[in-house]
């Protein structure tokens, strides 16, 4: 039997989940109204084209024959799977938590806000999504975005830890497509070895940064304890204004990084600050997915 603090945590997530659908639904309608209609693409199972068979893909989608006119396994992919399916993550890790104002949403709100509304656009426009690192097969309409919210909610019921704080590294098919939400304050050498493993395989990403404005600006004053919530122990500054500047310059350089691993990959980098409507992160978001998807069907 689950404890009692247990079981009122569930509760109280199970309460902000139909909320949050809500707010995402109406973000992604406000969205949409300047948005023109996309073209219908990868519908059925039909078969998209054969590749090489990489380490984590089932044996029972080798194609036998295929492979036995070479030296090499090929695999399968139907159209759906190629061209029309979309894989959503957000960053669920204990830095997410941090609002710096009372009537700021976190990080992690905003993140799972940006996340729901662009899985409501998606399947609007008759794409597949599905949570990256769920398992699950990706599918469209209303029970898609239910899906992937419930798999929200069941990530924060059991708690994320630190090694949340990048996505997982599971095999997907070519032309597929990911969107991750983060704050992206981790090592790049890190993030560079997670975007090589999706790009090598052919897959097309979007990273969106999300940060509280006192991330950006450090508007703080004087003696400032600082306390790390994942672990990091505290760091107390006397004059944090004395060291505004070479923050501001580190966190550039942070940013300038992203792009740089971005760019050879042909994925896009997006900017957000919580204090800043969801709407605009998510109209920029949504235009550069669609026009990646017109320039790779040219």
């Amino acid at each position: 039997m689950p404890s009692a603090s247990v079981l009122n945590r569930s509760l109280e997530l199970a309460e902000t989940l139909p909320a949050l659908m809500v707010a995402a639904d109406r973000v992604a309608a406000t969205v949409i109204q300047g948005v023109h209609g996309r073209r219908r693409v990868g519908q059925g199972d039909a078969f998209w084209q054969y590749r090489p068979y990489r380490e984590g893909d089932s044996v029972s989608r080798i194609d036998w024959r295929q492979s036995a006119r070479s030296r090499n396994l090929f695999v399968r992919e139907t159209e759906w799977e190629a061209a029309a399916s979309v894989w959503l993550w957000r960053d669920a890790s204990p830095s997410m938590q941090y609002a710096s104002l009372r009537n700021l949403e976190t990080k992690a709100e905003r993140a799972e806000l940006i996340t729901l509304a662009l899985a409501s656009l998606l399947t609007d426009a008759s794409e597949r999504i599905a949570l990256l690192g769920s398992g699950l097969r990706p599918s469209t309409g209303r029970i898609a975005v239910r899906r992937v919210a419930e798999a929200l909610f069941a990530e924060r019921s059991r708690g994320a830890g630190p090694s949340s704080s990048l996505p997982p590294l599971v095999p997907l098919p070519a032309h597929g497509t990911i969107v991750l939400v983060s704050d992206w304050l981790d090592p790049l050498d890190q993030i560079e070895a997670m975007i090589r493993h999706y790009a090598s395989a052919g897959v097309r990403g979007h990273l969106v940064q999300v940060l509280d404005p006192a991330e950006e600006d450090l508007p703080f004053q004087g003696h400032v304890k600082f306390e790390g919530l994942e672990a990091e122990g505290q760091h107390t500054i006397r004059r944090v204004e004395g060291v505004r500047a070479a923050y501001s310059a580190r966190l550039a350089a942070q940013r300038e990084g992203l792009q740089r691993l971005a760019r050879p990959a042909d994925w896009t980098v997006h900017l957000h600050r919580t204090d800043r409507p969801p709407q605009t992160i998510l109209l920029s978001l949504y235009l550069a997915m669609a026009d990646l998807r017109r320039l790779n069907a040219a």
